[in-house]
């Protein structure tokens, strides 16, 4: 009866030969042991074996199932430790765990070195897969017409596509058949071996797309900035498709590794990108997001940036650049002010948030803090230098406060005495219009930056928006109860709650780039007027235009007002809310003695840089989001409310 029952037969066949195989293991002699030890022993082969590498990644690209035979080579490898660890040993040393670790750490560093055919290879099938998905396989519309089916079928390219997945999976396999290895004291997974593999091709080649994408001709025009993103973007997006679509085949979350990898990649260089504005600078090693297995590959400079987010926010900055172009705030858009044409406008932060995602975004928007911060820095040396180190304008300046005080008052032949002190400061105001101007365009395309977050933030992921909206609101209600009534809580100093929802809020686009304080400021005689000296001299340069409804510059000066308007906020926003009241009461002071000047002479039109100074003001109400009595402290509301209707 067991002679005819085949199963039965098979495992007495098995267990016959198992038991055959612990007999001859059993009659192993010490010598033999000693003597297999010694022809096994790999300690000769530390720095030879590097030699065999490429033998070796040729032999698992052609026959993946070569890592189970390799696993057996990595394991002899092993014992080159014993050298070493030798002596260390017999003297019961407590560094052995360490040296261990060391020599161990740097085993699997070659393990890894070997494997990492295996990533390259799918890489190279994936690039393929890429150029198919992206420009020959049309993607199928959710209601297809019967008779257009032979059309979106694409046999061909997709029986392609299936081909090279499938030699994808293949490598996976491979790599998988290893099982979990000791390798020395470290314990090595095929999968996390695989996974960051494959982490490390990625980033390898996200990287160089996004430094050869990102490279610009500024004497181009027009500028290659829209296009280069265009196609990045489709870069990027074909990276992105086909990671998602092998995710399932290699066994890995490719959703989780994209966003990890790319968004390591971009802080990264913004990161190195910031290093140009710091003292002290962040190293390799220092870095959070650099690694020593999944390393972000630096490239050489091409011009006076060091990485990709540099070249694009300087290549944003010369084309937005005030001088050359004129921004119409109600369009969000900038025109050339020689052929009127757009130059570019909202739709840029979009394309840059399809191409690089929020990271890119929030990545530039930090990067154009660091240059906020920058000039600012620059301004206060250069205001030291040009006014409080010259004795001629310093007496203008005197001369002037004399003539002003009390700011309430009226001034007395009010446009000889503005008119002087203008006219001795003149040399002054090229170099504040140029540092004023710069402030202003880096805040405006930081308000662009924050509208697009907040409005992709609220489309994505709404219920994030409205709890970070929700939280912001009821901290500052907390905040506010507090310096009403000091026995209600407070964040205390080691309390990280409001710097944690601050770096939330700036992702989100929940901020307002005008309210933040760049630098700390000490106190500068002679700023208000200063600034407000600076304002009423460029007002003969702007002019209204009625069609419009809004101030535009004069075709010879390069003047643009709304990048001056919040140059000048940002400024005041640095110093105590002191020096804002006593600019605000000059502009007040030097409206209401104009208007009483042109009243007096029967003039029948309205002055136009008292116009400017209503304008301004308005303005000023607008960006800071203050109720309007603040301005009619130091102007009568009815010519606030009268002052358009006779223009």
């Amino acid at each position: 009866q067991l002679e005819s029952n085949l199963q039965v037969c098979q495992f007495l066949a098995d267990t016959r030969k198992f038991l055959h195989q612990m007999i001859r293991t059993i009659n192993i002699k010490e010598e033999v042991l000693i003597t297999m030890q010694i022809v096994g022993d790999l300690s000769f082969a530390w720095q030879l074996i590097d030699s065999f590498t490429s033998i070796m990644q040729e032999s698992i690209r052609v026959n993946p199932s070569m890592v189970t035979k390799l696993r057996a080579t990595f394991l002899k490898l092993a014992s080159a430790l014993d050298l070493p660890l030798l002596r260390i040993n017999q003297a019961n040393s407590p560094d052995l765990l360490s040296v261990s670790q060391y020599y161990s750490g740097e085993l699997v560093s070659y393990v890894r070195k070997v494997l990492q055919i295996i990533p390259e290879s799918m890489f190279t099938s994936l690039l393929k897969i890429i150029k198919l998905q992206t420009h020959d396989i049309m993607e199928v519309p959710t209601r297809l017409d019967k008779d257009k089916l032979r059309d979106y079928a694409q046999l061909g390219p997709r029986y392609e596509v299936a081909k090279l997945t499938h030699a994808i999976s293949i490598f996976t396999e491979g790599i998988l058949m290893m099982k979990t290895t000791l390798v020395g004291i470290i314990k090595v997974d095929p999968k996390q071996l695989l996974e960051d593999g494959i982490r490390k091709e990625l980033v390898k080649r996200v990287a160089f797309a996004l430094h050869r994408g990102l490279i610009f001709n500024p004497r181009a025009k027009p500028s290659e900035l829209m296009p280069k993103l265009k196609e990045l973007g489709a870069t990027m997006d074909g990276f992105h498709r086909s990671f998602e679509y092998i995710q399932d085949y290699v066994s890995i979350y490719g959703l989780k590794i994209w966003q990890e990898e790319v968004s390591r990649i971009i802080n990264y260089n913004v990161e190195q990108e910031c290093n140009n504005f710091l003292r002290t600078k962040i190293q390799d090693w220092q870095s959070m997001y650099q690694s020593t297995h999944i390393p972000i590959p630096k490239f050489a400079p091409v011009d006076e940036s060091i990485t990709f987010i540099g070249r694009l926010c300087r290549e944003i900055l010369r084309i937005t650049d005030p001088k050359m172009t004129c921004y119409i705030d109600q369009l969000n858009t900038w025109y050339d002010m020689k052929t009127h044409q757009e130059v570019t406008s909202s739709r840029l932060f979009s394309e840059i948030q399809n191409t690089l995602g929020t990271f890119g975004l929030n990545g530039l928007d930090r990067l154009l803090c660091f240059m906020i911060v920058k000039e600012l820095q620059n301004f206060l040396s250069m205001f030291q230098k040009i006014i409080l180190r010259d004795r001629t304008v310093q007496d203008t300046l005197k001369t002037l406060m004399n003539a002003v005080s009390p700011l309430k008052s009226i001034v007395a032949n009010s446009s000889k005495a503005y008119l002087s002190a203008i006219t001795k400061t003149q040399k002054i105001w090229t170099a504040y219009l140029d540092a004023i101007m710069k402030v202003g365009q880096m805040q405006i395309l930081r308000q662009q930056i924050a509208n697009e977050l907040n409005s992709s933030c609220r489309f994505d992921s709404r219920h994030l928006a409205a709890a970070l909206d929700n939280l912001n609101k009821a901290l500052l209600a907390d905040i506010e109860a507090h310096y009403r009534d000091p026995s209600l809580p407070y964040p205390k100093e080691d309390n990280t709650l409001l710097y944690e929802i601050t770096a939330y809020l700036e992702a989100a686009g929940i901020h307002n780039p005008l309210n933040k304080i760049y630098i700390t400021t000490k106190r500068l005689p002679y700023f208000p007027v200063v600034n407000f000296l600076f304002l009423i001299a460029q007002l003969p340069k702007l002019q209204y235009n009625k069609n419009l409804g809004m101030v535009c510059r004069k075709p010879a000066d390069p003047v643009d007002w709304p990048p001056l308007v919040l140059g000048l906020l940002t400024l005041l926003k640095q110093f105590h809310s002191r020096y804002t009241q006593q600019f605000l009461a000059l502009i007040g002071q030097f409206i209401r003695s104009t208007m009483e000047q042109c009243t007096s002479q029967k003039m029948p039109e309205m002055p136009a840089d008292a116009v400017g100074a209503l304008l301004f003001l308005e303005d000023y109400v607008r960006y800071t989001k203050l109720p309007r009595k603040v301005a009619e402290a130091h102007v009568p509301n009815f010519i606030f409310d009268e002052f358009r209707t006779v223009l």
